[in-house]
């Protein structure tokens, strides 16, 4: 009986214990300026990776111009480099008025990130389509009603448009657009909560897509012949690559519904650095770092036949 109840109180100890330690590192303006500051640096070591493997492609097969595989390492490196700018000056960013400001700082970031693998996900797709003879020509339409809120972003569709775009991708970007101007006029709790369920949502189909896509390309390449050249590397290149993104959207989809529903899980506010931390480390910067590491290999410079230009 002496040694139970001894037991007990040493684990109550230590629960107290770091119940302390994760509070005062949450209240602590310098645990808070360390770690936002940590992840600025981790996102601004990710962009780099991400700018010099576009600039290596660039260098390998300039006649091919923005490529799917040049698209994707660009939209990576804006993505971390915004995200490291953003984390440099978070206290100040948390200061902006009006809100709607703060909000698209804090938003965009993620669903460009989104757009950047749905990219990912287009591709594989189009490959998959391709090598059944099936015609792609409605692919584009229905893949970006599935995933249109990446598109609220118009800057996106002028830097890189795509053709067809569905009536329904229109009408995402209105939404989005107007739950800013919502939380501009007036920041009640329940467009807050809409606005995270709506993310969450959208992170939710991100994973089934790489699921769906991700699966098919790795069963269509197990069915090819053992000799085939390139067949093992090509399953583990979309076997890893479609395992980590579909965990980290899936993380992202659980994380955000208690982000909207639990203050003690708000990501938009300064005195919840770590959970930040552990956040973006898994969703956005482990993921990153993984598949640009994957998907390292430089296109050859002769004999390209599944490179294809963005139209």
């Amino acid at each position: 009986m002496a040694s139970s109840s001894s037991s007990s109180w040493v684990m109550s100890y230590g629960l107290k214990n770091a119940s302390d330690w994760w509070e005062d590192v949450n209240d602590s303006p310098l645990w808070q300026n360390r770690i936002f500051h940590t992840l600025s640096g981790l996102y601004g070591f990710v962009a780099t990776i991400a700018l010099i493997q576009l600039i290596r492609i660039e260098l390998r097969v300039p006649e091919y111009g923005w490529t799917t595989q040049k698209v994707f390492h660009f939209l990576n490196f804006v993505v971390n480099a915004v995200r490291a700018v953003v984390f440099v000056f978070r206290r100040n960013v948390q200061r902006i008025s009006p809100e709607i400001f703060k909000h698209i700082l804090l938003d965009m970031p993620s669903l460009a990130f989104f757009t950047t693998y749905a990219l990912l996900v287009l591709f594989w797709a189009e490959i998959y389509y391709q090598a059944r003879a099936v015609s792609t020509d409605g692919l584009r339409p229905s893949f970006f009603t599935i995933n249109a809120v990446v598109y609220a972003i118009q800057v996106s569709l002028r830097w890189f448009p795509v053709k067809n775009l569905s009536f329904v991708v229109e009408k995402t970007s209105a939404v989005m657009i107007v739950m800013w101007f919502i939380l501009w006029w007036k920041p009640i709790p329940m467009s807050l909560i809409l606005s995270k369920i709506f993310f969450a949502g959208v992170s939710l189909f991100a994973a089934f897509g790489f699921l769906l896509y991700g699966g098919r390309l790795f069963l269509m390449l197990q069915r090819f012949p053992v000799e085939s050249k390139g067949r093992r590397k090509k399953l583990q290149e979309v076997g890893y690559v479609t395992t980590i993104c579909f965990s980290c959207f899936l993380i992202r989809c659980v994380m955000m519904c208690f982000n909207a529903f639990d203050k003690a899980a708000d990501l938009d506010v300064l005195n919840h650095p770590v959970l930040n931390f552990l956040y973006y480390l898994l969703v956005e910067i482990l993921p990153s770092s993984l598949v640009l590491f994957i998907l390292r290999k430089l296109p050859p410079k002769r004999g390209i036949t599944q490179y294809h230009p963005i139209r």
